[in-house]
């Protein structure tokens, strides 16, 4: 709001990861720091959410881990529009991010025998309100739950023993390895509309 024209310089739509336009594939994570700024009840949830999830899951996982987690969550909402969406389909928010932590907690607490049952119907609701309620990418809400609900099984699976470090960002850096494939993929699958 403060800096005219920042959000479009920096909002993701599957043309700027095409063969149409010079590629800025960096708004792809850049659009989960963004939001719209017609609809602020949506930021305040996303926050409220990421401060809940985030004081759950960062203590269990550590900062860095739990960062990683993050931005791969956000890159799999962005790969997902990339993949599911319109390519002139512009997207801003942290909710893909957001979700990949909803996604996180169910892997985390299932491995540790804990109950989800709650966690399941939230992330129903908030799922449902991606097609019922416009302007709100359900795309980017699946693929930041399925980065996330992934990141967290190589956290949470992980083997015990002094390689586990080794396998937890060999496992992460293998799941970015297999995004990035899924964008250079998805960008040449991008057709824009006729007319």
């Amino acid at each position: 709001m403060v800096t005219p024209g920042l959000t479009e310089a920096l909002s993701y739509a599957p043309l700027y990861t095409s063969q149409y336009l010079p590629p800025e594939p960096w708004r792809m994570v850049t659009a989960a720091f963004l939001h719209s700024t017609g609809f602020l009840l949506h930021i305040a949830f996303n926050m409220y959410a990421l401060w809940i999830m985030g004081q759950a899951l960062e203590p269990l996982l550590g900062r860095a881990r739990f960062l990683a987690l993050y931005l791969l969550s956000a890159f799999g909402g962005s790969v997902a529009v990339l993949l599911l969406s319109s390519p002139l389909q512009s997207v801003v928010g942290a909710s893909g991010a957001v979700f990949g932590l909803f996604g996180a907690m169910f892997i985390v607490q299932r491995s540790r025998g804990g109950d989800v049952r709650q966690l399941v119907v939230l992330i129903a609701i908030n799922g449902v309100l991606g097609f019922v309620v416009s302007g709100i990418s359900w795309q980017a809400h699946l693929g930041g739950l399925l980065a996330g609900a992934a990141a967290a099984a190589i956290i949470a699976y992980a083997p015990k023993g002094g390689n586990r470090a080794l396998i937890h960002w060999g496992g992460l850096a293998g799941l970015a390895v297999l995004l990035v494939g899924l964008t250079l993929l998805g960008s040449t699958l991008v057709r824009l509309p006729l007319g």
